[in-house]
């Protein structure tokens, strides 16, 4: 296990202003190339599912196969993606992976079969996950301490932002309603991710691995992040706890259409809720959690509002409507409140307790975490809450709660670890 931090004397000030953030070059490069690859996520995302259904014609089960295919392609792809980020050039690697995603995308439009639609499904989740890997090693050599976290919070947000947007222009080919349009958009959208990786080419040299002098013994890189049990259990709790995000893609909406006399249309409000606060609040409330200890307390109140949240979307079953919108309303706050902080605190651990000399392999095996988790969300939040209705909700409010206290714990011992490890070396 490495803790690192940097000299008080050279760190940089973090800058918690997404302006001010703005105007480091390499986080400038990052988010303008995100924000114009989101546009095309978001297009993506809305369109595809309906794709499959109308003009493919899938059914619900063969796409249901096609997510969780995929997903489980991604788990390996998340660590493949970060140990190459170790060896090769990272920029370059991540310009290539994001331009390999946009083709794969706008390849969709020629999936007619299931067949077709898997293989397409696989490669183009399996090249995103290795990318997410690639970009969070290129944060972690990029940036120190604050300022690491800090800008994986500004590259969320406008994630947030530009898939809002692509979300919105995907509704064009929705109001046409013709396979043509649905086409059309997808080629488009995979257009825009080709462009965004052009513009990933233009980041510095220093992101990059150093490089090995072949006259020289090479640098001990320390053990394998598999064999580092602290990190496998962080990934794990993480992923456990990141399935609220396949509870509120699947879960809620289903729950609020089937389970409460709430109109359809809340389900926008919803999404509506969540995107406005991690815009406002993503950037603030990731402060501080480059401290272990912090990052741990803040997981852990992610935790407690997650598992509130989960009992008002429970409460709100059987209840008049304007009561069933106001309880989905809180529900959707703390959710999205709850998500904030238990990225902001997940990041702030994986960076600080990762060995810096394998960022890639460590950042590949967290990115395994996430993908774990969103490959399991849909098998899980059917077995509870669409299953079970408020027990399942129950159920999971414990199990967000237990994840959380696990990150916490760990990120305590951690803190612990380095404080000793400070004071011997100060008393030296």
């Amino acid at each position: 296990m490495c803790v690192t931090k940097s000299p008080a004397n050279t760190a940089p000030a973090p800058q918690h202003s997404l302006r001010v953030a703005l105007s480091d070059p390499t986080l400038k490069i990052l988010a303008s190339a995100i924000l114009v690859s989101t546009l095309g996520r978001g297009i993506f995302l809305t369109l595809t599912v309906l794709y499959f259904s109308r003009f493919v014609g899938l059914s619900a089960v063969e796409i249901a196969v096609i997510l969780s295919v995929s997903s489980g392609v991604g788990v390996a792809t998340s660590y493949i993606g970060g140990r190459l980020a170790d060896r090769f050039s990272a920029r370059r690697l991540l310009a290539g992976m994001v331009a390999i995603e946009g083709l794969a995308i706008a390849s969709y439009t020629f999936a007619g079969n299931f067949s077709t639609a898997v293989v397409i499904a696989c490669i183009t989740v399996g090249v995103d996950r290795g990318a997410n890997a690639t970009r969070s090693a290129i944060i972690a050599r990029a940036f120190d301490g604050p300022n690491r976290v800090n800008a994986r919070a500004v590259l969320r947000t406008i994630t947030n932002l530009g898939i809002a947007v692509g979300g919105m222009i995907a509704g064009l080919a929705l109001l046409a309603g013709t396979a043509d349009a649905f086409r059309g958009m997808m080629i488009g959208a995979g257009v825009v991710y080709i462009l965004s990786a052009l513009h990933l080419r233009r980041l510095p040299n220093r992101v990059d691995a150093p490089r090995r002098d072949s006259a020289s013994p090479a640098p001990k890189r320390g053990i394998s992040p598999f064999r580092d049990r602290q990190y496998v259990l962080l990934t794990v709790l993480s992923g456990i706890f990141g399935m609220q995000f396949g509870l509120a893609e699947m879960g809620v909406p289903l729950w609020i259409s089937q389970d409460t006399s709430a109109p359809d249309v809340l389900i926008s409000v919803v999404l509506v809720i969540n995107t406005v606060c991690v815009v406002l609040l993503q950037v603030p409330l990731a402060r501080g959690t480059d401290q272990p200890r912090r990052a741990g307390k803040i997981v852990m109140t992610g935790g407690l509002l997650m598992a509130v949240a989960c009992g008002l979307y429970a409460m709100a079953g059987g209840v008049p409507v304007i009561a069933a919108i106001t309880l989905l309303c809180g529900a959707a706050l703390l959710h999205s409140l709850a998500e904030i902080l238990s990225q902001a605190g997940a990041w702030g651990l994986s960076f600080e307790l990762a060995n810096p000399l394998q960022a890639g392999a460590y950042q590949g095996m967290f990115g395994m975490g996430s993908a774990l988790g969103a490959m399991l969300a849909p098998l899980v939040v059917t077995a509870t809450v669409v299953e079970h209705g408020t027990l399942g909700w129950a159920i999971l409010g414990a199990v967000f709660i237990a994840s959380a206290a696990g990150v916490a714990v760990i990120a305590r011992k951690a803190s612990t670890t380095t404080a000793l490890a400070t004071g011997a070396r100060l008393s030296a």
